[in-house]
């Protein structure tokens, strides 16, 4: 059975990915590391890909996990990539997003902020089963603050433009986050939002199946 490394999403952790069925891979999920002071995503990217000991490894990135995994297959043509909810360049941002780099409104938010989770973050994510609201309230309380912080930061200053061979791409048509008619996708989940990989993990879970085992 291969081994697949997972990246959960800004503020996340591998309790993204616990409503999928991986019982056909041994799932490893990647620890986040502690970022440097103004460290690049790209460099990022490259000191977490250093933790994955493997030299061909499948690795699987949500969201924020996924920009990561995609600087991870730019370096290096022996990995498959896979992402999900995710965007590959910077072009594939609504341009509200982008507006973020040129006014960084994000650097006077209240800490308390990420650590909260509302109704209007539960309907913009796309937390629907009483379930994923409950898991996702927890991830949000437990989000580390400074790595969301820096995180953000990076995302606003991602100049990406490259889209790598070796990179599958897996998108809801119903994303309010990153907006399906910005992104180029290699499978499509209709009426999908950005959480699908909880609301819609059968499906998800499918997807990966047929990517990783053929």
């Amino acid at each position: 059975m291969k081994n697949v490394y997972f990246i959960s999403g800004l503020g996340a952790d591998k309790r993204s990915f616990s409503f999928l069925d991986l019982s056909f891979c041994n799932p490893v999920f990647v620890d986040w590391i502690v970022p440097l002071h103004k460290e690049t995503m790209a460099d990022y990217a490259m000191r977490l890909r250093a933790s994955i000991p493997e030299t061909n490894p499948i690795i699987v990135g949500l969201s924020f996990g996924g920009m990561l995994v995609t600087e991870m297959a730019k370096a290096d043509v022996n990995i498959k990539a896979v992402i999900v909810s995710s965007n590959k360049t910077a072009s594939e941002f609504p341009f509200w997003l982008g507006l973020g780099k040129y006014f960084p409104v994000y650097k006077w938010v209240p800490s308390f902020f990420y650590n909260h989770c509302s109704i209007v973050t539960l309907w913009f994510l796309g937390a629907k089963g009483k379930e994923e609201k409950i898991v996702l309230r927890k991830i949000i309380a437990d989000t580390d603050i400074h790595f969301t912080k820096w995180a953000i930061e990076a995302i606003m200053n991602w100049d990406n433009e490259t889209i790598p061979p070796n990179i599958i791409h897996i998108h809801g048509t119903a994303d309010k986050l990153l907006p399906y008619m910005f992104v180029k996708t290699d499978f499509t989940l209709t009426g999908s939002e950005h959480l699908m990989i909880m609301d819609k993990a059968t499906e998800v879970s499918s997807i990966l199946k047929r990517i990783i085992v053929g």
